[in-house]
């Protein structure tokens, strides 16, 4: 069986948000699969994707800390300032982290580890919607 849909996360702040349920909850057929993959590539250049701490919301501060540390904004070299101070760091941050997770599906559910989320990185101080293409293929 192949799902393939476009599913549309609520605008966060920038910073590491927990979007595990967010996604679960949008993703009807996910229950239906016994044994798969689920397949998720988000459709934007300054935003990532990655699995992390799933309980403790300081790992995802701490990671918000050390990205902006690690590319820093209005740095004199970035030629890329089109949409303000935040627009090539962003960039930036989404290559370093990643468009796209790939996850197995055991029994319905997703067979992430007991402490492990899916991460929304929000790379822009003001963000809109974000777009996931959602791909599941399993049986």
């Amino acid at each position: 069986m192949w799902i393939q849909e476009s599913i549309v996360l609520s605008p966060k702040s920038r910073g590491y948000h927990l979007i595990t349920n967010e996604v679960i909850d949008q993703l009807e057929g996910l229950r239906q699969v016994k044994v798969g993959l689920l397949h998720l590539f988000i459709q934007h250049t300054s935003a990532s994707l990655s699995i992390n701490e799933n309980a403790d919301p300081t790992v995802r501060q701490d990671l918000e800390t050390h990205i902006n540390k690690m590319v820093p904004e209005n740095m004199a070299y970035y030629l890329h300032d089109y949409e303000g101070a935040d627009d090539m760091p962003a960039h930036i941050k989404a290559s370093l982290l990643g468009n796209n997770l790939t996850i197995p599906i055991v029994g319905g559910a997703l067979g992430l580890g007991q402490w492990q989320g899916i991460i929304l990185g929000e790379h822009r101080v003001r963000a809109t919607s974000r777009h996931l293409m959602v791909t599941i293929c399993g049986e």
